[in-house]
């Protein structure tokens, strides 16, 4: 990750406010049990978490994640017109259930890197 754009080549990475994302596994689960065969990355994520109550952090929050560090400065986002997922099944997780940050130090995350709230 680069500090101040996002991840490399992303396609959301550039200087906003919406540079990575982030979703919690309990959330892609809830809409498996509506029928859907859904993968990791599905909803866009950049970071699927495990055990941590994204929707519930504050805008502010720092994350860090080894020594990549993140500011949440969005919880949730309005679904596109097109959103595949919200058509199959009337409902998508992102708008409720997504979060997003922009890096303040850049770094290498791995998958299972532990993710802490960062304390003042």
């Amino acid at each position: 990750m680069k500090e101040n754009h996002g991840i490399i080549g992303d396609a959301h990475a550039g200087s906003w406010h919406r540079q990575i994302s982030l979703l919690a596994q309990e959330s892609v689960d809830e809409m498996r049990r509506t029928g859907l065969a859904l993968h990791a990355g599905d909803f866009a994520e950049n970071i699927l978490t495990e055990g941590i109550d994204l929707k519930h952090l504050p805008v502010g929050t720092v994350l860090r994640v080894g020594k990549t560090r993140l500011q949440v400065t969005q919880i949730g986002k309005e679904c596109h017109n097109d959103c595949e997922i919200r058509r199959l099944t009337g409902k998508c997780v992102m708008p409720t259930d997504g979060i997003f940050a922009i890096v303040l130090t850049g770094g290498t995350i791995t998958a299972g890197d532990e993710i802490e709230e960062e304390k003042p």
